[in-house]
């Protein structure tokens, strides 16, 4: 047997220039809405859908007049999570020559590398939660810098009743929000939360009408846009790095990053204004 068997499979499939478009973009000036667009299985993560998200997002990451990025899925709803065809190949994987070695491949350079684009990207990206949000489609969202959800939206922690742990960067989301107990809690109950609970214990930072989510989203990308360009840029890394450092270390990140801020035009422009 080959190396890789499973996970070249899958990039194959992933692939194929004849699979359908499972991802849609709307390019918006300064902005993009990414759409999850395989709603008859509510947008499951197919080898077509996770190989054309990230060729769709390093391009997005790539276009520097695109400063925000709205990733949602086509209703009804965000993502159901994991293929579970795609599982049962993986279970099936057991006996091969390198077992779940190939199937870490596609977890952390497919599933991994988009919350790892999403993370590490200057570029704001925002989710907008549609329905349903499950495994890794759930840990997409929470990846991203914003989460607003639909009235409808739902979050699903499906993890402990198919036997998973949390994954793709959950387990570090939910303990921030939900500190350890909580977030043990929340995998030990496996309840389904809706929005305004999603929204009281800070998984998500605003609920709205359902047809009013876009617009809701693209309000967000107003308030980006209305910054100077490197503003939101620079304090996306800086706020992610601060989560993680203690008191003086997320202090001296600001110290030596403001300086930069002086040298810009727009700094120079606003105090010029404000001393008139």
């Amino acid at each position: 047997m080959t190396a890789q068997p499973l996970y070249r499979s899958m990039v194959a499939d992933g692939d194929d220039p004849d699979a359908p478009q499972r991802v849609r973009v709307d390019h918006r000036g300064d902005r993009a809405i990414v759409t999850l667009d395989e709603s008859d299985r509510l947008n499951v993560l197919s080898a077509p859908l996770v190989r054309q998200l990230r060729r769709a997002l390093q391009d997005l990451d790539a276009d520097a007049d695109v400063r925000s990025v709205i990733v949602t899925g086509a209703d009804p709803g965000f993502s159901a999570g994991g293929d579970l065809v795609m599982m049962q190949a993986a279970v099936d994987q057991r006996d091969a020559p390198e077992g779940v070695a190939d199937v870490w491949r596609w977890i952390r350079r497919e599933f991994g590398g988009i919350a790892r684009l999403i993370a590490g990207s200057d570029t704001i990206f925002i989710a907008a939660l549609n329905g349903a949000a499950a495994g890794v489609g759930l840990a997409w969202a929470l990846t991203c810098d914003l989460v607003i959800a639909s009235e409808r939206a739902v979050i699903v922690p499906a993890f402990g009743r198919l036997g998973l742990i949390p994954e793709v960067g959950t387990s570090w989301a939910l303990t921030r929000h939900l500190g350890y107990q909580g977030a043990l809690a929340y995998y030990l109950r496996g309840e389904h939360i809706d929005a305004q609970a999603a929204l009281r214990l800070g998984l998500v930072q605003e609920v709205v009408d359902h047809e009013r989510l876009l617009a809701a989203a693209d309000t967000w990308c107003e308030r980006i846009a209305a910054l100077p360009p490197h503003a939101a840029a620079m304090t996306k890394p800086l706020l992610r790095a601060a989560a993680d450092a203690d008191w003086n270390s997320a202090l001296t990140l600001e110290e030596f990053a403001e300086p930069t801020c002086f040298t810009t035009a727009a700094f120079a422009d606003n105090v010029r204004s404000m001393l008139k």
